[in-house]
């Protein structure tokens, strides 16, 4: 049995009650002859999961293993462990960490980045695949599939306006070969939100029947559940949210039980390319992943706070955050979506009730929902620079998700690799700019985008 595989599909996999024969669970009860279990919470996971005391000394923090060989007692026999490329303690411990919090997971996979994961799992795809990819997907993504699988593994991509296709578009987009479909939501870094039941629906309806990939990374667990929406493999880059202190590179996939053969064939291929993260980065994330539902929370308040005075601002043309509502039909469309595929734990977050959340309406004066912010600022070029240089506290960088703020310049920063005309088609223009909404105090950050969108637009106080 893999490592990672922790539990059954009814122990951890839901925020809801469950019943199991075999699973002892605290605060239990007897009902029609079945255990009804205690379900333990996304915070309390994020701690426990992974990081039992240890039975040597008590720590209860996990030893970092930095040994790359293991001792056998004889030829073949172990305590489950051999060589560390093929499996490490820490990498175990965070592997199951990460398939306890992604609601509806069995099997976690961490991969050296967030690149080889994406690397892995088409390469899984075998020769000459063809795939269905959001067409805004991450620059990195799109460099591999165009530059690396085209040219080294026959793979073909159609390239699919996810959000707003209609089911005949999207139904025709799959090909009798189509493995996979691709789906970033929110997408990078227009946060267009795609309707992954829909999705998942119509691609098994197909004959191809493709699996159904969702890059979770800007919502992370605690907001989205993927696997619970349909999809059949959940990807990360942990470097972002899940670690959340910008001091780790690493990626992660996580597979709901029934796709054991294909988590096995990833395995493999984990092992055998050998882009496996190190003990070390694996301790990192692992104690970042323990504090992601209270960081999570800040980043979103922060965030719905921030987008909401930038929505005020005459040097603003439009705020993107599927947290508010908005001014057009379009956002208000992706707010009622953003807020009916809250993950559970979310939906308690935000106040809502998990018995009436499916057909309530989101607030009208919006909720949080991550903290990923697209601004498009009245000018162009030389308005989004001065803006992001009169930043103090959000800095100019790539990356996202740690505590800290950052603000980057999508289209010569994280975007560069896409060329010029898709880029225009896919509306990430030179006054396109993209917040990631640290932990800092709220206000501190309110007034820090105020001051820089007034300085680089020329424009005075906001409206009332």
């Amino acid at each position: 049995m893999s490592p990672s595989l922790l539990f059954s599909s009814t122990s951890h996999v839901n925020d809801g009650d469950a019943h199991t024969n075999g699973v002892v669970h605290s605060n239990g009860q007897l009902v029609n002859g079945y255990q009804k279990a205690h379900q333990d919470g996304f915070g309390t996971r994020a701690i426990h999961v992974g990081s039992e005391p240890n039975p040597e000394t008590g720590a209860v923090i996990p030893p970092i293993s930095l040994s790359t060989t293991y001792k056998q007692s004889a030829i073949g026999v172990h305590k489950g462990f051999e060589y560390s490329r093929s499996g490490n303690p820490n990498r175990n411990a965070l592997e199951s960490t990460l398939a306890s919090i992604e609601a509806g997971g069995a099997y976690g996979l961490a991969f050296a980045s967030g690149s080889a994961a994406t690397a892995t799992v088409l390469q899984a795809l075998g020769p000459n695949p063809h795939i269905v990819s959001v067409n805004d997907v991450y620059g990195g993504t799109f460099r591999y599939i165009r530059r690396v699988a085209a040219e080294n593994q026959g793979l073909e991509a159609t390239f699919l306006d996810l959000e707003s296709a209609s089911d005949d578009e999207v139904f025709a987009a799959f090909k009798e070969n189509t493995k996979l479909v691709w789906i970033e939501s929110p997408t990078n870094p227009t946060l267009r939100l795609i309707d992954i039941t829909r999705i998942a629906r119509l691609a098994r309806s197909h004959p191809s029947k493709p699996l159904v990939l969702v890059d979770n990374t800007f919502l992370s667990p605690f907001y989205s559940s993927p696997l619970l929406l349909g999809a059949d493999i959940v990807m990360h880059s942990l470097t972002k949210y899940v670690n959340g202190h910008s001091d780790v590179v690493m990626g992660a996939l996580i597979l709901p039980a029934e796709h054991a053969a294909f988590a096995d064939k990833l395995r493999f291929l984990q092992n055998a390319i050998g882009s496996v993260p190190s003990a070390y980065d694996c301790w990192l994330a692992q104690r970042g992943a323990k504090t992601l539902h209270l960081r999570m929370k800040a980043h979103g308040k922060n965030a719905l706070a921030v987008a909401k005075v930038l929505e005020k601002e005459p040097g603003v043309l439009e705020v993107v955050y599927p947290g508010i509502p908005g001014k057009t039909e379009a956002s208000k469309r992706k707010n009622a979506l953003a807020w009916k595929v809250l993950a559970p734990h979310a939906i308690k977050f935000v106040g809502s009730s998990p018995e009436t959340h499916a057909t309530s309406a989101p607030p009208a004066e919006g909720f949080p929902f991550s903290g990923m912010i697209s601004v498009r600022l009245r000018g162009g070029q030389e308005e989004a620079e001065k803006f992001l240089t009169s930043l103090r506290l959000f800095t100019l960088a790539e990356s996202l998700g740690g505590v800290e703020s950052l603000a980057e310049h999508p289209a010569e920063m994280t975007h560069g690799s896409i060329p010029p005309a898709d880029r225009e088609l896919l509306g990430i223009g030179d006054n396109l700019v993209r917040l990631s909404v640290g932990v800092e105090e709220e206000e501190d950050l309110v007034a820090d985008v105020v001051q820089a969108v007034r300085a680089a637009t020329g424009t005075g106080a906001s409206k009332a």
